[in-house]
């Protein structure tokens, strides 16, 4: 059963949490939203696609956003009660912060396991399906072959422009078509309007024209011949897209998956490499969530009559570098020149070490302050700078008085 005081913890988790959480992965999604409208647009494909693709993005997100959320949600929450002085009082009465990071584990162990199935099974499919709307944008399969006002092949026997597109494609206007066959005929078109129409063979399409002037060419004509017509209908044969690939790249691959490859003698070295280095990140990152409540509260704490936000800023460092740190160790393994294990797991042991140790610090020494000396280096560093502001603010009225 929860007490009141875990009621109320909890709530001071909630909200700075889901609130990080939130801005994190819209920042995320912003700058990724830049880029690809770039791209789509420079591929001519519909702007809808771009939402798609976020879409897909956002796992990958969300396995960033989580551990950072989580993390400054403890964090703020526990500052926020030693700066009232609750924590103390909380302290006074026999609350010991083993037990009060009862409710930060219970959000760590739910959000461990959001994390690993999100990594372990959601992000991996999620990729898979981004990738593959970016290569139907770039082979066409979207829709995204024709652009308007250039020159486009379509194959390579025909080129195709368009000079105006209007009721969504529908109507299309300054129409020049020009087709090449394999025995040398060749027939340029150009009309004032048209449109595509659907037939019953998918690998074909018509083009319906109005208005226009077909020239047909070929080796055995004199001299081209030359129709006008008030309506012409010319099939077009739609270029072969090759498929996309399948789930072939170790991080496309599901946990499961990647045990089986893994453990498969007939796998490669160097792929199985790739598989267990990509298997053991993976687990590492999910593992190490559990030992964030306790970093968290290790930075939470201000010195007394003090605060400092320091503890707010190194936690996102901390954070932030360890994950820089297993993606090296991902890189380094999967080319086999460091077993993956010694790769990302001794750094994790080296981080407990560290989470442990401030942990021991804050909770077991009277006045304890793991990052006190950085505390007090800062302090001296901040008093230098404002010396020099005040300084060169009051140089120039000096200046002026002489």
């Amino acid at each position: 059963m929860l007490t009141a005081t875990d009621r109320y913890l909890a709530r001071l988790i909630a909200v700075p949490m889901l609130g990080t959480l939130v801005i994190a992965a819209m920042l995320l999604v912003l700058d990724k939203m830049l880029s690809l409208f770039d791209f789509v647009a420079a591929e001519g494909g519909p702007v809808s696609v771009v939402w798609r693709m976020l879409a897909n993005m956002l796992p990958e997100y969300l396995s960033l956003g989580i551990p950072i959320g989580l993390m400054l949600g403890i964090l703020l929450a526990f500052r926020k009660l030693a700066l009232s002085s609750e924590l103390d009082v909380m302290r006074a009465v026999g609350l010991s912060y083993g037990r009060l990071l009862r409710v930060p584990y219970m959000y760590a162990i739910a959000l461990a396991l959001l994390n690993f199935g999100i990594v372990g099974f959601v992000q991996p499919l999620s990729r898979h399906a981004y990738e593959a709307l970016r290569f139907e944008l770039r082979s066409g399969a979207l829709g995204a072959s024709i652009k308007v006002g250039e020159f486009t092949n379509l194959g390579k026997r025909m080129t195709l422009r368009i000079e105006r597109s209007l009721d969504e494609g529908r109507n299309l206007q300054g129409i020049f078509v020009r087709a090449v066959s394999r025995d040398g005929q060749s027939v340029a078109v150009t009309a004032a309007q048209g449109t595509f129409l659907a037939t019953d063979d998918p690998d074909v399409i018509i083009f319906r024209l109005r208005n226009g002037v077909l020239v047909n060419d070929a080796p055995k004509y004199k001299t081209p011949r030359i129709l006008s017509f008030s309506s012409h209908d010319l099939p077009i044969d739609l270029p072969q897209i090759e498929n996309f690939r399948g789930r072939d790249v170790d991080r496309e691959k599901t946990i499961p998956e990647l045990m089986v490859i893994g453990r498969s003698p007939a796998t490669p070295d160097k792929l199985k490499a790739e598989v267990r280095a990509n298997f053991h990140f993976r687990m590492v990152e999910v593992v190490f969530m559990f030992l964030l409540p306790l970093a968290a509260l290790a930075f939470a704490i201000p010195p007394k009559r003090s605060t400092s936000a320091l503890g707010v800023f190194l936690s996102i460092v901390f954070i932030v570098t360890y994950h820089k740190v297993n993606q090296y160790g991902e890189s380094i393994g999967a080319l086999g020149k460091v077993d993956p294990i010694i790769a990302l797991w001794g750094p994790f042991i080296l981080a407990s070490g560290l989470v442990l140790w401030m942990y021991h610090v804050i909770a077991n020494r009277p006045g304890g302050q793991p990052i006190g000396a950085l505390e007090v280096a800062f302090s001296k560093l901040g008093k230098q700078i404002l010396r020099l502001l005040r300084f060169g603010r009051r140089r120039p009225a000096a200046e002026g008085a002489a």
